[in-house]
C-alpha cells in the first residue's frame, strides 16, 4: 500500500485505526445513521488506548440502538460546556451583593460601585435602553 495514503486498521464493529503518512494515529468509529455513514473520532493512539477506544465503542453502539446519533450527542455536550462556560465567565464578571452593591471585574482590576451609585447606573441603562428601543 503506498504510503502517501492514510490505512484504516479495523479491529472490528465499526471501530478502527486511522494511520496517517505522517504517522499520527487516530481512533474512529465508523456508523450509520439515517441512512448516512458517519465517522466518529475517539482521540489520538497515544492517549487513547485500545480498552478505551472499545468502551467509547460500545457507549456509541448502545446510544445509536436507543435511536440517538452518538455524533449529535457530542455536539450538544460540547454546545452546552461551551454555553456554562461563558456564563460562568460573565457570571464571575458582575456580582450585586446583598446591600445592592455593584462589583465589575476587568481583567486583574475591578470596579466597586455602592448601592447609591448601583442605581444610578441602572437608571442611565433602562433611559438607553428606551431610546435605542425608539430607534
Amino acid at each position: 500500500m503506498p504510503a502517501d495514503k492514510p490505512r484504516k486498521l479495523f479491529d472490528g464493529g465499526g471501530l478502527y485505526l486511522l494511520v496517517s503518512p505522517n504517522r499520527g494515529k487516530y481512533w474512529r468509529l465508523k456508523y450509520r445513521f439515517g441512512g448516512k455513514e458517519k465517522t466518529l473520532p475517539f482521540g489520538v493512539y497515544s492517549s487513547v488506548t485500545l480498552a478505551d477506544a472499545r468502551n467509547f465503542r460500545d457507549e456509541a453502539r448502545a446510544q445509536l440502538a436507543a435511536g440517538v446519533d452518538p455524533g449529535d450527542l457530542r455536539k450538544e455536550r460540547r454546545a452546552t460546556r461551551r454555553h456554562e462556560a461563558v456564563r460562568l465567565k460573565a457570571e464571575m464578571r458582575f456580582s450585586v451583593g446583598s446591600d445592592g452593591a455593584l462589583s465589575i471585574r476587568l481583567g486583574a482590576g475591578s470596579v466597586h460601585l455602592n448601592p447609591s451609585e448601583t442605581a444610578q447606573l441602572r437608571a442611565f441603562l433602562d433611559e438607553t435602553r428606551a431610546v435605542l428601543l425608539k430607534e
